[in-house]
């Protein structure tokens, strides 16, 4: 970035290059983050001499030339009086300029440099701008300090930068930066192929990508077998349709803001499009993507045949009364009512949405569409619906768990459970858990986890509740049980278990979390969320015998209670609990001896960990190939 040459001058971007230049070692690539905190020592003198190559020339500054003037006077001097005046300036400027520093380098702590327009700028890592309010010199005199501060904080206090800030701090990452897209190897270059056409399309989808690559590498055989499947693949890649819309909505104290919502029509091929509504801070069209192509493959191995959609906005709930987010839900639906239906979209809960939202999106639906079409499932938006809706995804996951180690001769009683997350369904398989005798020992949130060494008990979940319910952290469970921790900034998967039960979000366990689970003591992993382990999670899962759990299949209780739902019948009859389970439970070995049965028409024996990740795959995959098939080019 720097060269020895000849010298520029003392001009505007030869400032912004001094703010740098306060560490003491230059920037060694453009676009690379510095720290600019000051370390000891006296400023470099080679620095100002320093060119910067490709800076535009300036006429120099007035101040620049009154100090070139008095330079000019000072020449002419005798040797020893120059020696006496500059000797004085120089001490004073020193002071001057080390307190700067200081003060610059805090307020520039989050700071990069990178190439505008053919010229090196100094640029904002919050608000990824640059301008004059960046560009001020360190080290101008005293006169201009009042203005240098008074720019810097007109920048801060602009909205600009405000909303950035608010979106930074709410991403919990000081400065965001794309993390590199993790390929897998492929046994076949024709699967391969199809990753690169994936990746080539939608490079920046990381979450997207990876649940392609994950879904591809169980397809290889399937791929291998019958290369028709490669461009059914392909086609399937690509969502039907993606609505992306703006949400305004304005809150208790008149103010307006925006946010954006998405849906994904991923595949109709069928049935009508079922999937989630997701309101998180993180929400963005790559993970709308991924929600809707996993529930594309969960709906198509259930016994109920549907197509997959997922959606849902950048909306922070927390925090907000009732009336904002009722005004919020209203908002979202006015824009993607038209595309719901009893034929068209069916949406239900997701994370950040529960029963309040879904009521407040029904109840505009209702509004807009003009009629009361079964389309919306969630309690109380059907008061003759199914008992056991807001429980059947973690009933579900449990009674999977227990048809796998039934398949293995062990019993789930007594074995200890871990479990992540602390929302309904963290909850509700705590609660299974319970019942059907095992040892459930932690929960989490955003900040840390909690473990209860005796376990917990209905007395304890029903605690549990009561904290949430009342937005208080799980910390304060061990004030009442005294046996229990809380860890701050740490995960459960250290903690010795037998099961590992994940329902929080995709990605929460890595590769250092999967050596925990390892060294922990796990046999099993049912995943509780879509995708919650990264790849590099899964193999080194997969190097140590842990059986994953699909959540494709594990999850299919949800898709289960929302048939019930909308079946006629239940509009008449109301399902008792026992009803309802029983129900649940013939629909989840229906499931399992369907990814079984695909696992070893290609080869994959029951005992080995890829038979049911694998084999839930293939089989919802080839329900869909024939289905697109049988379709034709549509």
């Amino acid at each position: 970035m720097f060269l020895p040459g000849g010298g520029l001058g003392m001009n505007s971007t030869m400032d912004d290059m001094n703010l740098i230049q306060a560490q003491r070692h230059l920037v060694r690539d453009l676009g690379e983050e510095i720290d600019l905190e000051i370390g000891p020592g006296d400023d470099d003198p080679s620095f100002a001499n320093t060119p910067l190559i490709g800076g535009p020339t300036q006429e120099p500054s007035a101040e620049e030339q009154d100090e070139s003037k008095q330079m000019a006077m000072v020449s002419q001097l005798p040797n020893e009086d120059q020696d006496m005046l500059k000797a004085q300036p120089a001490k004073r400027k020193k002071k001057v300029v080390k307190r700067w520093r200081e003060e610059w380098a805090d307020t520039y702590k989050w700071a990069y440099v990178d190439v505008k327009e053919g010229t090196a700028r100094i640029f904002c890592s919050v608000c990824k701008e640059y301008g004059r309010k960046h560009r001020r010199n360190p080290y101008g005199n005293e006169g201009s300090r009042n203005m240098q501060m008074s720019a810097l904080e007109e920048h801060n206090n602009s909205l600009l930068h405000k909303e950035a800030l608010r979106l930074q701090m709410a991403s919990k990452d000081k400065i965001v930066v794309d993390k590199p897209i993790y390929v897998k190897a492929l046994m076949s270059k024709t699967a391969g192929s199809i990753i690169e056409a994936a990746l080539k399309r939608d490079p920046h989808e990381a979450e997207f990508i990876q649940s392609v690559q994950e879904a591809v590498h169980a397809l290889e055989r399937v791929i291998a077998k019958n290369s028709h499947y490669v461009n059914i693949m392909e086609r399937l890649l690509e969502p039907e349709r993606i609505i992306v819309f703006r949400v305004p909505w304005v809150d208790d104290r008149g103010e307006t803001h925006v946010n954006r919502g998405f849906r994904v029509h991923f595949n109709q091929a069928l049935g009508p499009c079922r999937g989630g509504i997701r309101f998180h801070p993180k929400m963005n069209l790559s993970i709308a993507k991924f929600l809707g192509f996993e529930q594309t493959l969960k709906n198509a191995l259930s016994p109920y045949k549907l197509g997959g959609a997922a959606g849902g906005s950048d909306f922070d709930s927390k925090g907000k009364s009732d009336n904002e987010i009722m005004r919020f839900c209203q908002s979202f639906m006015n824009e993607i009512y038209r595309y719901f239906g009893p034929d068209k979209d069916l949406p239900s809960e997701e994370m950040g949405v529960g029963i309040r939202e879904m009521g407040y999106l029904f109840g505009q639906y209702r509004r807009l569409a003009g009629n009361f079409q079964g389309s919306f499932t969630g309690t109380r938006v059907f008061w003759s619906g199914s008992s056991l809706r807001t429980e059947a995804t973690a009933y579900g996951l449990v009674f999977f768990t227990q048809l796998i180690l039934a398949e293995l001769n062990k019993d789930i009683k007594g074995l200890r459970c871990v479990v992540s997350g602390c929302g309904k369904i963290a909850l509700h398989v705590l609660e299974k858990l319970v019942a059907v005798g095992a040892i459930p020992i932690t929960v989490s949130d955003s900040k840390g986890y909690l473990v209860d060494e005796d376990g917990f008990d209905f007395m304890k979940i029903s605690f549990l509740r009561d904290l949430k319910a009342q937005q208080r952290s799980l910390r304060d469970y061990s004030k009442t049980y005294a046996r229990a921790k809380y860890y701050d900034e740490a995960k459960p998967w250290n903690e010795r278990c037998d099961v590992a039960i994940p329902c929080g979000s995709q990605n929460e366990i890595d590769h250092a979390d999967a050596i925990n689970l390892v060294n922990s003591g796990c046999h099993i992993l049912v995943e509780g969320s879509n995708m919650p382990c990264t790849p590099e999670a899964v193999d080194a899962l997969k190097k140590a015998n842990v059986l994953i759990v699909p959540a494709i299949a594990a999850g299919a209780g949800g898709v289960v209670a929302g048939e019930i739902e909308l079946n006629h019948e239940c509009n008449v009859l109301h399902w008792s609990a026992d009803d309802f389970e029983s129900k649940l439970q013939e629909a989840m070995k229906q499931t399992l001896h369907r990814a079984y049965k695909a696992a070893n028409d290609f080869g994959y024996q029951k005992e080995s960990p890829e038979a049911l990740l694998h084999g839930a795959v293939i089989s919802a995959f080839l329900a869909i190939a024939q289905a697109m098939t049988d379709q034709g080019c549509v």
